[in-house]
């Protein structure tokens, strides 16, 4: 095992973690803190901290820790960390290029624009070709605007949008938008009906679309949420899944590209994975200089449960696993 040369100590550093789907990255960062804070690496001596903080100092959770801009509970992929002074540098993740792959199921329409949302509306999607697809990806290149969806925690006179839609409140100005960069935007897979996919069993009662709508209407009082008459309950065959890969800027919205395309095929659609596979220089796979690769959330998964036996050095596997992906501050 090559001998890894370690910086003084403890370190301040940024790493990649490649994050599962399911969890919250809060969750993670929760969990991940106690089992950094009982490191050599980044734990300091009683002594060493400035006195107001000498009586905390055995205390679980005494290491400063963030994320560099946060993923979905579905999404899996890259996400940077910041421990101790690496927290400083964190801002530079959020504005930073990103790229991602994402898979959009047809025909249904949800609030959240992904599947952990509830169903709004259905729409045809059979007359859906590879063939529009691309040709409908050439709208969403280059600079374009961006509305995030209303079911989100973006707040408008200090009030989430959430709980406008959710109350029926009726919105005091549009959902502003936001200017993005698409630098690529490319199918990568078609998956037709091939696919195991299913539109969310959960969906908006008539009250909740009611109240969905009146929030709407304070904006545009053309509002309607309605299904198309063909398409209330799902067909037999199952709808159409595509994968699009995307090199975009920071502050981009997966989800409502996806939304946005799928109106553009004058059908529905929304986000059944996402994965990001860059954010700034950390990445899942190698492609440029300078590229960083992340630490597996297996790697610490296991640690929590065992963190194991030290090497020769004195290292755990989770602790050399940090120090061969880490930047030291």
């Amino acid at each position: 095992m090559p001998k890894i040369t370690v910086p003084h100590l403890p370190v301040s550093c940024l790493f990649g973690m490649i994050k599962p789907s399911g969890p919250t990255s809060m969750s993670l960062l929760n969990d991940l803190q106690p089992l950094l804070s009982k490191s050599r690496l980044f734990e300091q001596a009683a002594e060493n901290l400035p006195k107001q903080k000498k009586r905390r100092s055995k205390k679980v959770g005494n290491v400063k820790v963030g994320q560099g801009g946060t993923l979905d509970p579905l999404a899996d992929g890259v996400l940077v960390l910041g421990v101790g002074k690496g927290t400083k540098k964190l801002t530079e993740f959020l504005d930073c290029t990103k790229e991602y792959s994402t898979t959009c199921l047809l025909g249904c329409e949800t609030d959240s624009y992904d599947s952990e949302g509830a169903r709004v509306r259905t729409a045809p999607w059979k007359h859906v070709t590879k063939e529009q697809v691309i040709e409908a990806l050439s709208q969403f290149k280059g600079e374009i605007k961006q509305t995030p969806p209303i079911f989100s925690a973006l707040k408008m006179d200090g009030k989430p949008l959430y709980e406008y839609a959710r109350n029926g409140i009726p919105l005091p100005r549009p959902i502003e938008s936001r200017t993005v960069t698409v630098h690529s935007l490319e199918l990568v897979e078609w998956k037709g009906s091939n696919h195991s996919f299913s539109w969310p069993d959960k969906a908006l009662n008539q009250d909740q679309k009611k109240a969905m709508e009146a929030a709407i209407r304070g904006v545009d009082e053309t509002m309607t949420i309605e299904d198309d008459p063909e398409h209330t309950a799902q067909d037999a065959e199952k709808p159409t899944a595509f994968v699009i890969k995307m090199r975009v800027s920071g502050g981009t919205y997966v989800r409502s590209l996806v939304h946005d395309l799928a109106h553009a095929l004058d059908s529905a659609g929304h986000v059944v994975t996402l994965t990001r596979s860059r954010q700034g220089r950390f990445v899942l796979d190698l492609t440029e200089d300078g590229d960083q690769t992340c630490v597996p959330w297996s790697v610490f998964e296991k640690a929590l449960t065992d963190p194991g036996a030290a090497d020769e050095e004195g290292w755990t596997e989770w602790e050399r696993e940090v120090l061969q992906h880490m930047e030291v501050i």
